[in-house]
């Protein structure tokens, strides 16, 4: 394999997207955001209508980072194409950033980052079916992501059902018991050295290059998530753990639970029956014990009631890295799924 740039069979196009629902976040990030819209190899010399699927970042992911290679790795977008390419149906494919100066947004509202949410739902998306031959309709429309994108696939179609049908998550965010929890223990410990303040931490942290000492991984997650799931009204980011102990703060930690796609579930149980296709997947040993959200959530979807022969399940043999081989497959499989 090559190890430049490949030519595209579709075409990937650079827009810069003013969003007027970040201007002025909470954390002063920009209001103007790069967007990237992938258009199928037919698009051109055709006037049909075609179904969309948004992909979403991980935790600490930005729209540019789909375009970095690894060693006898395409990029995303290079191999989202090779499947339109080999004759999977046609589809628009929107990459969306969600990025924020703590790491990312989770995609959701909050007054400690911004409306991530609203912004994805009520601006992207019907930018991209005014300026695209997209089918603006729920059955024709999919989101996907991996790990903070992967939670960020599970819960948008529960709150917006009205856009998404479809989703894909690859070890996504879930079961917080298991994946969150121990990563509280770590960066309490890591909080001795900067006087059990985070952000003395985070001050710190911004002066050097990043990801240098032990523990800045623990710290960034708890400290971006509370960003997301547990900030004050004023913005600022309200820890669910004891800084000197590590004991969890229950009322704080209600608030991160009640985001889990796990807990979320019951109460969205019509919306997940009526869902057109799901894909789950995760690696049997995923080091934030993903693989078992990941069943978790997908025994939630059966108890729902989702028909069986919508819903994809796999456990493969990996860890949460390197496994972005898996997300062209999902892509083919929402494709050959969605409504046309």
């Amino acid at each position: 394999m090559l190890p430049w740039d490949a030519p595209l069979a579709g075409r990937l196009e650079s827009h810069t997207f003013t969003s007027e629902l970040l201007r002025d976040n909470p954390l002063g990030d920009p209001h103007e955001r790069p967007l990237w819209v992938y258009v199928p190899p037919d698009y051109d010399d055709s006037t049909a209508r075609y179904p969309a699927i948004y992909v979403i970042q991980g935790f600490t992911g930005q729209v540019g980072m789909w375009a970095n290679r690894t060693a006898f790795r395409r990029s995303y977008p290079e191999t989202a194409d090779a499947v339109f390419a080999a004759g999977a149906p046609p589809c628009v494919v929107v990459y969306v950033d969600a990025w924020t100066s703590y790491g990312g947004s989770q995609f959701v509202d909050s007054p400690g980052t911004g409306r991530y949410h609203s912004y994805l739902c009520d601006e992207v998306v019907p930018w991209v079916d005014a300026h695209y031959r997209t089918l603006p309709a729920r059955e024709s429309r999919a989101i996907t992501g991996k790990s903070s994108g992967g939670f960020g696939a599970m819960i948008t179609p529960m709150l917006r059902p009205d856009l998404f049908g479809s989703l894909a998550t690859h070890a996504g965010d879930t079961l917080y018991e298991l994946s969150y929890v121990p990563e509280f223990g770590r960066a309490a410990r890591v909080l001795r050295e900067y006087g059990h303040d985070i952000f003395r931490w985070w001050d710190d942290f911004r002066s050097r290059p990043s990801f240098i000492k032990p523990g800045d991984e623990s710290l960034l997650v708890a400290l971006g998530v509370a960003a997301c799931f547990s900030a004050r009204e004023d913005g600022t980011p309200e820890l669910p753990f004891d800084p000197v102990t590590g004991r969890l703060d229950p009322k704080v930690w209600d608030r991160w639970l009640a985001w889990d796609p796990v807990r979320m579930a019951p109460a969205h149980a019509e919306t997940l029956r009526g869902l057109d296709a799901v894909w789950i997947d995760a690696g049997t040993r995923d080091e934030w014990f993903l693989d078992l959200g990941a069943a978790a959530f997908r025994d939630e979807l059966l108890k729902a009631g989702l028909p069986e022969d919508r819903l994809h399940f796999e456990l493969f043999d990996a860890g949460h890295g390197g496994i972005d081989y898996r997300y062209p497959l999902a892509v083919r499989w929402l494709a050959e799924r969605l409504a046309r």
